[in-house]
C-alpha cells in the first residue's frame, strides 16, 4: 500500500495515534503502579515500557484476531508494524519525563507528574510521526497491518 501526499500523512497520523494510545495506556499504568508502590525511577520506567509494548502490540493484534487471522500470522505482523514506532515513542517519552526536574519524584496527586507525562507523550507523538510516515511510504509498518485487516474484511 503505497500512499502519497495527504493520504500518507493521514495514515501516518492514524498509525502514530494508535501507537500513542497503546504507549499511553502502558506508560500511565506503569508510572502509576511504580509510583504508588514507591519504586525507583529505573524500575518504574522498566514497568512502564514493558506495559507500553504489551498494550501497543495488543491494540494491533486484537482487531486482526477478531477478523479471523491466526495468532501465528498476527504476532509477526504486530511486531513488524509496531516495534520501531513504539521504541521511538518510549525512548522519547521516558527521556522527556526523566529530564523534567522532579517529575519522577512527584506524587500521583501532583500536577507536575500528570503534566510532565502528558507533555512527554505529546513530544513522543511528534517524534514517532515521521517514523510511521517513513515506514508506511515504504509499504511497511501499519501499511502491512491495514492490508491484512482489509483482506480479513473482504472475505466476510
Amino acid at each position: 500500500m503505497a500512499a502519497t501526499g495527504s493520504s500518507l500523512n493521514r495514515l501516518a497520523f492514524s498509525a502514530t495515534a494508535h501507537c500513542l494510545t497503546g504507549c499511553a495506556i502502558g506508560e500511565v499504568l506503569g508510572l502509576v503502579i511504580g509510583t504508588a508502590l514507591g519504586w525507583g525511577t529505573v524500575a518504574t520506567i522498566a514497568l512502564a515500557v514493558a506495559l507500553a509494548f504489551f498494550f501497543g502490540y495488543s491494540l494491533t493484534m486484537i482487531p486482526l484476531l477478531r477478523s479471523g487471522l491466526a495468532l501465528a500470522t498476527v504476532l509477526p505482523l504486530a511486531f513488524a508494524s509496531d516495534t520501531l514506532s513504539i521504541t521511538v515513542m518510549e525512548i522519547v517519552d521516558n527521556l522527556v519525563i526523566v529530564l523534567i526536574p522532579g517529575a519522577m519524584d512527584a506524587g500521583l496527586g501532583s500536577l507536575l507528574f500528570w503534566g510532565s507525562l502528558a507533555f512527554a507523550l505529546a513530544v513522543a507523538f511528534v517524534a514517532a510521526f515521521p517514523v510511521n510516515r517513513w515506514l508506511i511510504a515504504r509499504g511497511r509498518g501499519h501499511a502491512v497491518v491495514h492490508e491484512h485487516h482489509h483482506k480479513g474484511h473482504n472475505g466476510h
